[in-house]
């Protein structure tokens, strides 16, 4: 699938950001697990991928990216409108068949970055 046709399909398209010093800001003030999951996207750019895909490539157990995902909602929610540094493809879109997540090229660059400054 294109960049273009993800972004069709993408669950809540207008909630990933896009400013890479919010991007930056996020990481900041994010857990360290969070910080993992960001690396861990910021890996594969513009490539969605099943929750068990992501987990096992960054040599989490299953279910833990629920769990993360679960934690930063608050921060969020209170500090950055619902806005999240990472794209969502719902079941009924993805491949798999299963919720997929990726970093798109820009935001995959403003992790990085992010990371860097860490």
């Amino acid at each position: 699938m294109k960049s273009r046709a993800l972004l069709a399909l993408e669950h809540s398209p207008g909630n990933a950001m896009t400013d890479p010093g919010e991007i930056d800001r996020f990481y900041d003030r994010c857990s360290d697990l969070m910080c993992e999951l960001l690396d861990g996207l910021a890996a594969a750019p513009d490539r969605p991928r099943p929750f068990p895909e992501i987990e096992d490539a960054i040599g989490w157990p299953r279910r833990r990216i629920a769990s993360v995902l679960g934690g930063v909602s608050h921060l969020r929610h209170t500090q950055f409108a619902g806005l999240r540094p990472y794209h969502f493809l719902g079941p009924r879109h993805a491949e798999s068949g299963r919720w997929e997540m990726w970093a798109d090229s820009a935001q995959a660059d403003a992790i990085r970055g992010a990371q860097e400054q860490a």
